[in-house]
């Protein structure tokens, strides 16, 4: 046993590629794109180190070209949902007695897998799975994933070192242990990072993990199941367990030995797992722990002083970028009424210079929403909103489903503030615009905060600093993360700690300690070195 006390190595943030004509990266991209293309993969689940093949099949189809196949995933069920638990608490005894050092080696032996070995296979899988340009899934499936696999482990590093005061006579000691049990991670489709991160954070530490990635991420999630274990992950410490998200959820939430959920996805969704876990409480051997990050009903607002460059810049990529399928994606716009028509033209003109399309061609800004239900979805908000006598189409507003499900970036302008999609989350390329009379501009603030349930992401724009102040204190509680004179997305981890509160989740701040605390169960330990010997205090003397 080495008896130092180790120090973890400093962590970085991964450097963002351009892919830009000419570079080396650009070339390794194109390949990778190919060589996906022309190889279809079979996956299944991988529970207690061991990938299973169950017969019952899911075809993973590009969303920008829904004829192409890149290959099929057997799916989990709850004998699946059995084995994984079972793998897991299997597992538990040794990976909570590894040294915290071993154990987040092999998260930053992972980090460096991602960000070279694998960096242009999981930037294919990333973008062929899940429609995302070079620019989203580099920042994304690459740099904030091996973000996450660096600075958690300084993180955990730094909660371990986080002692109480002790005296010349009294050691205090806090022992962190991890949750006694497994904990269940749902990751969504939007981010491979928030896959890696969901059951990484828990599983570093100490914890054991039953992982079900969305369905409409598996080549991706996978391959990063893949690089855990080559990184050296022993087995059964995460299992990935794709597959219907009810059959499986049924026996997790119904065994006693269920910790913990983490959790990214619809607020509704998280609301019935909440319900679901208070059901069965009193089987539990201990309080779930739940963390979750939910919906988002996101704003830009534009301050008189705004600089109208600066404004166009961070609602066209706050909005559109991945298609506003981000939780933290600009949904809502206010604009101050003395910006005047020609503001609104110029956005409508740059919103119509957007190029959409396949995102293996790389000229494309946008491509196609995840899949036919998130189109099926949406469409209708633009139908209604182009027929409604409170909102109009100002720009986009075409739907087409007949090679990709591609909505058309969309700008909605509503006179009701309170208009539908001003209320409603809809996950897609589709931001609704109100001019508010900025000769109040408390009401405008008052506005702003009271329209949403949500409190996930919002933005400022602006010049000057009073504004900035008197914004800032406005919207104290409409954001979990609020952005000055930039878009309302792209928290990077270590830097701008992510989570919302009010219906936007937890607020438990992934990509910083908040969360990492979550996963550990805190001991208390006092010793004395110099125990009394009389029980009698001396104030009974007589």
């Amino acid at each position: 046993m080495n008896d130092s006390r180790g120090r973890m190595p400093p962590a970085h943030n991964e450097p963002v590629a351009s892919y830009a004509q000419g570079t080396a990266g650009r070339a390794a991209l194109i390949k990778a794109l190919d060589e996906a293309l022309a190889h279809q993969v079979e996956i299944g689940p991988i529970i207690g180190g061991r990938e299973i093949r169950t017969g019952r099949t899911l075809q993973m189809r590009r969303p920008d070209d829904h004829a192409r196949l890149l290959g099929i995933c057997h799916l989990g069920g709850g004998a699946e949902a059995g084995a994984a638990i079972e793998a897991a608490l299997a597992a538990r005894h040794d990976w909570a007695a590894t040294p915290w050092e071993e154990r987040a080696a092999v998260f930053r032996r992972a980090a460096e897998l991602i960000a070279g070995k694998y960096r242009y296979w999981l930037l294919a899988a990333t973008m062929l799975g899940q429609s995302k340009t070079p620019h989203q899934a580099e920042i994304d499936a690459v740099c904030e994933s091996a973000d996450f696999l660096r600075f958690n482990p300084v993180f955990m590093e730094g909660i371990y070192a986080d002692q109480p005061l002790s005296t010349q006579d009294e050691w205090n000691r806090l022992s962190y242990r991890p949750l006694e049990g497994f904990v269940f991670a749902l990751s969504p489709f939007n981010f491979t990072s928030i896959a890696a991160n969901l059951p990484t954070a828990p599983a570093m530490m100490g914890n054991v993990v039953v992982w079900k990635p969305a369905s409409t991420a598996l080549y991706s999630n996978w391959l990063l199941m893949k690089i855990y274990e080559e990184a050296g992950l022993p087995p059964g410490v995460i299992n990935f367990l794709p597959g219907s998200g009810s059959a499986i959820s049924e026996p997790i939430f119904a065994h006693r030995d269920f910790a913990g959920l983490h959790f990214t996805g619809s607020t509704k969704v998280f609301n019935s797992l909440w319900k679901l876990a208070a059901d069965n409480l009193s089987s539990y051997r201990a309080y779930p722990r739940i963390v979750g990050e939910t919906g988002g009903k996101d704003f830009i607002f534009l301050d008189p002083s705004a600089d109208k460059k600066v404004a166009i810049t961070a609602i066209l990529r706050g909005a559109y970028e991945y298609q506003g399928q981000k939780c933290s994606a600009a949904s809502r716009l206010y604009i101050p009424s003395s910006f005047g028509r020609d503001f609104i033209d110029e956005l409508v003109a740059e919103i119509g210079s957007i190029p959409m399309g396949r995102v293996d061609n790389l000229t494309n800004f946008c491509g196609a929403v995840i899949d036919e239900t998130a189109f099926d979805g949406m469409k209708p908000w633009i139908d209604r909103a182009r027929h409604s006598p409170e909102a109009s189409i100002l720009a986009g507003g075409v739907c087409d489903k007949s090679m990709g499900y591609f909505i058309q970036p969309t700008l909605i302008g509503t006179t009701n503030p309170r208009y539908e999609t001003m209320e409603t989350e809809l996950f897609g390329p589709i931001l609704t615009s109100y001019v508010y009379d900025d000769k109040d501009m408390e009401a405008a603030y008052r506005l702003v905060d009271g329209t949403s349930p949500y409190a996930l992401t919002g933005a400022i724009i602006a010049n000057d600093r009073h504004a900035i102040v008197k914004a800032l204190s406005a919207f104290r509680g409409s954001a979990g993360n609020l952005y000055v004179n930039d878009k309302p997305t792209g928290a990077v981890v270590g830097r701008q700690p992510f989570g919302g509160a009010r219906g936007s989740g937890t607020n438990d701040k992934a990509g910083s300690p908040l969360n990492l605390l979550r996963w550990v169960s805190a001991q208390a330990i006092k010793e004395n070195f110099n125990p009394p010997e009389d029980w009698r205090y001396p104030f009974m003397a007589p």
